[in-house]
């Protein structure tokens, strides 16, 4: 039985990190937040992209589009190298007062949407 479980887990995708993926109800929508810095350090990794956005005093974690989107709405990889400043929009997180979920962001004088 045990194994019957375990094997329908595996091929329902239980127990990948999947799971590890969260919901966008830890974003407080009602606080639209623009925050203008220069990029600390990247991924262009899945579920999702992110950067480090250093503003003054803080520096920020900021959770982007996953890489497919954003390589498709012409945001790669390369345009969120260390040193390059960025604009970004969206919402804080509600419990993690370093991390934001952005909407958009402008890099290089572009915007790209991210939801």
């Amino acid at each position: 039985m045990t194994r019957r479980i375990l094997t329908l887990m595996l091929a329902l995708g239980l127990g990948t990190p999947t799971l590890a993926h969260h919901g966008w109800s830890g974003y407080d929508s009602s606080t639209p937040l623009t925050l203008t810095g220069v990029i600390k350090r990247s991924g262009y990794e899945h579920p999702h992209g992110f950067i480090e956005l250093e503003t003054p005093g803080k520096t920020w974690r900021v959770v982007l589009a996953p890489p497919s989107r954003m390589s498709n709405r012409g945001l790669p990889a390369s345009a969120l190298t260390p040193g390059t400043p960025a604009t970004v929009e969206g919402y804080p997180h509600r419990s993690d007062p370093q991390e934001m979920r952005a909407e958009r962001i402008t890099v290089g004088g572009k915007t790209t949407e991210l939801r």
